[in-house]
């Protein structure tokens, strides 16, 4: 099979471009995604995997081949693969586990970027008998109603049949799916949406068993205001995805200032 060469060292933005091309782009939000993922502590080293659909295609998709610490994520290293676990372009290969659960996620859900950690507090919260995420916060608001539950962990996943199983519990409006005695996967169609998502969710993890650990009842929100929160004011500034791109830019503006050498 012949071997694209989709690499460049041109400059990036710290902003979506129109004039850039789209796969470099995603490669470098990508790159972006796993050195942030190593400054918020969401990551365990090479282990865990972010996906993105390669745009322009429906059936192919870019991952960090597997073996490269998250901190070091270039856009330059990152290779496309298939459902079959076929590297494509670039060098490496997939990760078993990231081919079984990524790629039957992408085609069956739809979803355009996929995230899967072990990160610490989402993993404290799953390890729970009720690992619901409870609408306490104006943050935990925001998610009530967008989480799918996998309430049967299988063991490590070595076949399609199990991302399929994990697919068929995300519905058109998940944003999220906890993964009991495992850990958490989010969706979105963006890397900005999605690395956004994960980001608070790890917080509101935090501040959900923080507050259990004090032993008092938790304070939950009415469906009234749930549905406030959840609600775009007519007079809000900022759309959803303004704010999701705004978070990003910003994030990536962090790295370019403390950690640079993803968009490479």
């Amino acid at each position: 099979m012949a071997v694209l060469n989709t690499k460049s060292s041109a400059a990036h933005p710290t902003s979506v471009s129109g004039n850039m091309d789209l796969v470099q782009e995603a490669k470098i939000h990508l790159a972006a995604a796993h050195r942030l993922a190593v400054m918020h502590e969401l990551e365990e080293g090479i282990d865990n995997h972010f996906t993105v659909t390669v745009p322009g295609s429906d059936d192919t998709y870019l991952i960090l081949p597997f073996g490269y610490h998250w901190s070091e994520a270039r856009a330059s290293d990152m290779l496309i693969f298939n459902e079959a676990g076929e590297t494509l372009d670039g060098e490496g290969v997939v990760e078993l586990s990231a081919q079984c659960i990524h790629a039957p996620i992408h085609r069956i859900s739809g979803a355009k970027v996929v995230l899967h950690t072990h990160q610490h507090w989402a993993v404290a919260l799953n390890m729970l008998k009720n690992n619901r995420l409870l609408p306490a916060s104006q943050t935990a608001a925001f998610f009530h109603g967008h989480i799918a539950y996998d309430d049967t962990y299988t063991g490590t996943a070595d076949s399609l049949e199990e991302g399929e199983r994990l697919a068929s519990l995300l519905k058109p409006d998940t944003h999220a799916l906890f993964m009991k005695n495992h850990g958490i996967l989010v969706v979105g169609n963006t890397v900005a949406q999605a690395y956004r998502r994960l980001y608070k969710l790890e917080r509101v993890c935090r501040a959900q068993l923080t507050a259990m650990s004090s032993g008092e009842p938790l304070e939950i929100l009415s469906d009234k205001v749930i549905a406030m929160v959840q609600s775009h004011p007519e007079d809000d500034r900022h759309s959803p995805a303004e704010r999701e791109n705004l978070f990003f830019t910003a994030m990536m503006r962090v790295l370019d200032r403390d950690r640079p050498g993803y968009a490479e």
